[in-house]
């Protein structure tokens, strides 16, 4: 376990995640030719069929449309009636879910997967907040949490950042709890406040999450745009090519025997891991995307946003 350092890469200040305020101006989330296709673009742009609108494309007419919005030139050129669709800017209010539990708190290079997360969610709510939307979030700390109701107010957001350090802080001091119970504790509340339309970002390991916590995302889902974000470090997915000693604070092993095996059984039961996840969230329509604990953090999002398409 690291010790404290000075330069966040272990614990988060609040003036550290003031700073990603910079990346929303550098990024560019409003990747492709539809307007939906930003995750984190602010005020989301619903695909509508009227009059009056932002016109976004054409298509092949399908009985039911508005004939009003039949594309004639289109129409006359490819012999295939077209009707024209556009868009509509609608407020899209934020929820950010942070985890700060004891796993978080790992990191082998450079940051760890708390600090990591602390700095995601910054970027992302300063992105809502620069698009005028409601902004709201949940800081995991163990076996209790910090939460904050959605609100257009630099002040809430602020305050958010403060409760993330507050929690980043304490993550080697927490005792061991029961996830599962915390957990159901937490959705029950976040159940009166996300209710339809909501942008909703998890940011977390995912180390624990089991078959409920997908049901629960596949209920969220349904009214929400669900977005999940794996911090993850390298040596989750490959250990180093030298001998090491591993410690959890209480005991400790050497990776020396059988160590070929241990290194190859390591990588797979990660991809597996993680192929899975991703396979079973998007049967409902979930994005989900990992960020390293080692790459800058800012290549890694433009090479995400740029590379994402929606369904």
């Amino acid at each position: 376990m690291k010790t404290h350092s000075k330069d966040n890469t272990v614990f988060l200040t609040l003036e550290h995640l003031l700073q990603y305020e910079w990346l929303n101006t550098v990024l560019n989330f409003n990747v492709g030719q539809q307007k939906s296709n930003s995750v984190l673009s602010g005020r989301y742009a619903s695909r509508l069929r009227g009059r009056g609108l932002d016109f976004e494309e054409a298509r092949p007419y399908v009985i039911g449309d508005d004939i009003r919005n039949i594309d004639w030139k289109v129409t006359a050129k490819t012999g295939v009636t077209h009707t024209k669709v556009f868009t509509e800017e609608k407020e899209k209010p934020a929820f950010i879910f942070v985890d700060q539990s004891p796993t978080m708190g790992f990191g082998s290079v450079h940051k760890t997967k708390a600090v990591v997360a602390g700095e995601l969610a910054a970027v992302a709510a300063y992105k809502i907040l620069k698009g005028g939307d409601r902004i709201g979030g949940l800081v995991m700390k163990g076996e209790s949490y910090d939460l904050l109701t959605p609100k257009r107010d630099q002040r809430n957001m602020l305050q958010f950042f403060q409760k993330i350090v507050e929690a980043n802080q304490e993550i080697y001091k927490q005792n061991d709890f029961d996830f599962a119970a915390s957990l159901k504790d937490m959705i029950a509340k976040l159940n009166n406040i996300i209710t339809h339309d909501y942008l909703v970002i998890i940011i977390s390991d995912f180390h624990r999450y089991n078959a409920e916590m997908i049901q629960y995302l596949s209920l969220l889902s349904q009214h929400n745009d669900v977005v999940l974000v794996k911090v993850y470090d390298p040596m989750e997915e490959e250990l180093p090519p030298k001998k090491m000693s591993l410690t959890n604070g209480k005991k400790q092993i050497s990776i020396l025997k059988k160590r070929e095996k241990i290194v190859e059984d390591l990588k797979s039961d990660f991809k597996t891991n993680y192929d899975g996840f991703k396979e079973e969230i998007e049967k409902y329509n979930i994005t989900l995307f990992k960020i390293n604990t080692v790459d800058p953090l800012e290549e890694q999002l433009v090479n995400v946003f740029t590379q994402y398409i929606p369904k």
